[in-house]
């Protein structure tokens, strides 16, 4: 009787590198035991499908949260939001996970209401990045995306700062930092 959701995967559309992203994101997802995390309930597999049983979170993407609100809320709310999802990147950090891809669209509210908590989704693109390594993978979306992975420079978990500013930054001003019609005006 409890409603979830099931993220169901044909492994026959999946490349081998589809396929090993998948594992690694349902690895990260055993890890996190977090209440602004996402949790993975269950997987379940056979020679064709994976079934990935999550949490059922019914309020949308924080974006569309902001867009029913005309991207107005208070600093208050906005001061909530921001703590929630900086107590969750902490929490990925202590293990070395590094998200790579923070944006509204992968921030999930577990509610409609306007009091609604947030939970960090999607994991595809994440990895451990140990103590004193870094990655030079061209990982995350443009407008969230920090500096150093555009200018193809060595990176660890603090990139995920960087876009938890510009998400902040969304939240109180209405707007992206970085924003244009043309990518590479925004990369720039």
């Amino acid at each position: 009787g409890r409603r979830v959701a099931v993220k169901v995967m044909s492994k026959s559309e999946m490349s081998i590198q589809d396929v090993e992203l998948q594992r690694r994101e349902i690895e990260i997802l055993k890890m996190c035991q977090h209440p602004y995390i996402i949790r993975l309930l269950d997987i379940f597999e056979n020679q064709d499908y994976i079934y990935i049983v999550m949490e059922n979170l019914s309020g949308g993407d924080l974006f569309n949260y902001l867009e029913r609100r005309d991207f107005v809320i208070t600093e208050e709310r906005a001061k909530e939001l921001s703590h929630q999802l900086a107590t969750a990147l902490f929490y990925l950090h202590s293990f070395g996970i590094a998200h790579r891809d923070l944006k509204p669209e992968n921030i999930l509210m577990v509610s409609d209401e306007d009091t609604s908590d947030l939970k960090i989704v999607d994991f595809g693109l994440s990895k451990i990045i140990g103590p004193n390594e870094s990655s030079l993978d061209p990982f995350g979306t443009l407008s969230y995306v920090a500096p150093e992975v555009l200018l193809q420079k060595p990176y660890g978990k603090e990139v995920d700062l960087w876009s938890l500013g510009v998400i902040t930054y969304l939240m109180l001003s209405r707007v992206l930092p970085f924003d244009d019609e043309d990518d590479k005006e925004i990369a720039r």
